[in-house]
């Protein structure tokens, strides 16, 4: 089970492969839409380069419906939009060659932010102050093993905290 820091509601995993680093992250969808359904909610992915952030939102995406076939990295085009189940829509960020915030707001972070969106963001650490308080920080850490991943969340507000409680029930 999560535990409680200052920060918020805190989780690790670890990930002896891509297999299971997906596995995680479709339960992470099915939480999101149990908790999430109609708010919206934020996901920030966060790690070095080639931690695994694109696939893992590709695993969100797919446990949301979404062919994960059609999801790419959005580098250099800042995002792009899925429809999803319900009548929702996932927008996957990438903020790697973003250089302001003011950059942020022109490409549309507002509507990102809006109820019935989900919001999944690749170097969401790069402009921490442009998220909500509300959102789930994800850092995707190598480990010994050159597949092997440390899956570390801290969950701030009730829709990350719910979710992230869900997602711990799910995946002990």
């Amino acid at each position: 089970m999560p535990w409680i820091s200052r920060s918020g509601l805190l989780r690790n995993w670890p990930s002896k492969s891509p297999t299971e680093t997906s596995a995680l992250a479709r339960a992470l969808a099915i939480a999101l839409l149990q908790v999430g359904d109609g708010k919206g909610w934020v996901v920030s992915l966060n790690g070095p380069l080639g931690a695994g952030k694109t696939h893992f939102a590709k695993a969100l995406a797919e446990g949301l419906g979404i062919d994960p076939a059609r999801v790419s990295s959005p580098t250099f085009v800042i995002a792009n939009e899925y429809e999803a189940a319900r009548e929702f829509r996932l927008v996957h960020a990438d903020w790697y060659r973003v250089e302001s915030e003011d950059e942020l707001m022109a490409s549309g972070l507002h509507d990102w932010l809006a109820p019935g969106v989900g919001l999944v963001v690749e170097w969401g650490d790069r402009f921490p102050e442009a998220l909500p308080e509300d959102r789930l920080e994800v850092e995707l850490r190598p480990g010994e093993a050159i597949e092997d991943r440390q899956v570390c969340v801290t969950a701030a507000g009730p829709v990350s905290r719910a979710a992230l409680e869900r997602w711990s029930a799910a995946c002990p």
